[in-house]
């Protein structure tokens, strides 16, 4: 005899409203934000500070996700959690800048090169220890322990809106519809490209005008890297209510934010590089400048690739259409669970 077997998570997920899951979601994050403290504070470890960083990140994505449901107090406010997102930031961008220059002053460089790099390098310590002292003052101040204590709070006895009562399943089309057409809109998608009967054509960028395309168009790049980062973190809250589709398109918006990454990166090392030293890198560090002009013609050869994707039409429907339909792939996954007894 044969028994239907039902999967419990897909059962509890049909009956979770939208309040139970903006409550799971931000005790999740704040968690994860606040677990690091006292390392970040020892500051042994450069990792401790970004997973600091991350938690701050993706506890700020589900306030604005769910803000429209949620009533959180005064002091648990994104404007707050902004100010505390900066000082980490501050600390975390000069150690990615760090760790770059100091992998590149391994590499086999020019003994005048190796100078020029240990000069940056002694500006950045100072730089870093200045901003860090900054962060230590924000985390042991009593504003930050309100933060906290606002938080704790809520998730003891949240308060919502009306709202917040519907079925997660029936309201995640309106939550990611609007995410992802803000993305298709973005007019990094546009850069480099051509229109001619119906098709677009991306014009290469070689390694000889890549500070050209950097100079002319890394704002724009910067600022989808920016919004890939929010439309990462915001459809994997949501990854359990879809199939596998959903879960490798999640993976693809996070491999778009690290090519464009190392694309700003680049851009960053390079403009820090030249302030500080009010002269061109490749009149410098002219092995580094090359060095890195390679490894960004790579990214951008990668991010080329992606960007026709997301040009083309039909890629673009299939996206809203994946978007649009949590109840059906949740019941799928039911569906592939029944199995005999």
């Amino acid at each position: 005899m044969k028994t239907t077997l039902e999967n419990p998570m897909q059962k509890s997920a049909k009956r979770e409203t939208l309040e139970d899951f903006a409550h799971q979601a931000i005790a999740k994050h704040f968690k994860k934000f606040v677990k690091p403290e006292a390392d970040v504070l020892q500051d042994k470890d450069p990792e401790y500070l970004h997973q600091m960083r991350v938690g701050i990140r993706r506890l700020r994505t589900a306030i604005q996700v769910f803000g429209f449901a949620i009533q959180l107090p005064q002091e648990a406010s994104n404007r707050r959690l902004a100010k505390v997102a900066h000082t980490l930031g501050a600390v975390r961008d000069l150690d990615v800048l760090t760790a770059e220059l100091e992998a590149q002053q391994q590499a086999d460089l020019p003994k005048a090169e190796q100078a020029e790099l240990a000069t940056l390098l002694k500006k950045l310590h100072k730089q870093r220890k200045q901003d860090f002292d900054q962060l230590k003052q924000t985390l042991k101040s009593s504003k930050y322990q309100d933060l906290k204590d606002a938080f704790e709070q809520w998730l003891e006895k949240p308060e919502y809106a009306a709202i917040a009562q519907l079925p997660i399943l029936e309201v995640l089309p309106d939550l990611l519809l609007p995410l992802i057409s803000e993305t298709l809109l973005h007019p990094a998608w546009l850069v480099g490209a051509t229109f001619e009967n119906g098709k677009d054509t991306i014009s290469p960028v070689e390694p000889e005008t890549i500070g050209q395309f950097l100079k002319q168009n890394s704002l724009t790049l910067h600022d989808l890297r920016k919004q890939m980062k929010r439309v990462r973190y915001q459809t994997e809250l949501f990854v359990d209510f879809y199939d596998d589709r959903y879960a490798a398109q999640v993976d693809e918006f996070k491999t778009i934010q690290e090519v464009l990454g190392q694309i700003q990166d680049s851009a960053v090392l390079q403009d820090y590089v030249e302030t500080q030293l009010q002269v061109s890198l490749s009149e410098t560090c002219p092995t580094v400048a090359k060095h890195l002009d390679r490894n960004v013609a790579q990214a951008c050869k990668h991010w080329q690739t992606l960007q026709s994707h997301y040009l083309d039409a039909a890629f673009r429907d299939s996206l809203r259409q994946l978007c649009s339909s949590p109840q059906k792939a949740a019941e799928e996954s039911v569906d592939r669970s029944k199995s005999p007894a």
